[in-house]
């Protein structure tokens, strides 16, 4: 994890009921949508939970500003979007992102397709467990399970690794 967050990422949070960077997230959001059929939502949808949502994210500065990544989080660490522009995966950032989180909350929770097998595995790497298998939870018809990463000793200490890396 050499190098996971470059000096040249600036980390920045934006408080509920402030829009900044709503309009960037969502066409990170539709990009993935597009090239991977993944983060369906619609954008009322996607702008009312962003509006209600703490959002950490990574802006590149020596690429002007350009959203690297963001997670949109409710009050009980629950994770409403995650999402990495593709051209910064597998830099650690989504990593990074849920450690942030991590660091406010005793629990962090989604909820992931149980077709998305990028993301289940995403998500098993860095600790998170299944709850349980909801069906028909998304509008299209599809199905999720409910993913725990938390309440367990060393939470903090196990991703702290991904900030300091």
């Amino acid at each position: 994890m050499d190098g996971v967050v470059s000096v040249n990422v600036e980390r920045r949070v934006v408080d509920p009921g402030d829009r900044g960077h709503v309009e960037d997230a969502w066409q990170l959001k539709e990009r993935i949508r597009r090239d991977h059929g993944v983060l369906r939502q619609r954008r009322g949808f996607f702008e009312s939970a962003y509006e209600r949502s703490t959002v950490y994210l990574f802006l590149d500065r020596s690429n002007r500003g350009a959203l690297v990544g963001f997670a949109a989080v409710r009050r009980d660490g629950y994770v409403l979007f995650l999402a990495v522009d593709p051209d910064y995966q597998g830099e650690g950032f989504g990593e990074a992102l849920v450690a942030r989180v991590a660091e406010g909350f005793g629990s962090v929770t989604c909820h992931a397709r149980t077709t998305n097998e990028e993301a289940l595995e995403f998500y098993r790497y860095i600790g998170f467990t299944v709850d349980r298998r909801i069906d028909g939870y998304y509008e299209d018809g599809g199905d999720a399970y409910y993913l725990r990463l938390g309440e367990a000793e060393g939470l903090a200490d196990r991703l702290t690794s991904f900030l300091s890396g």
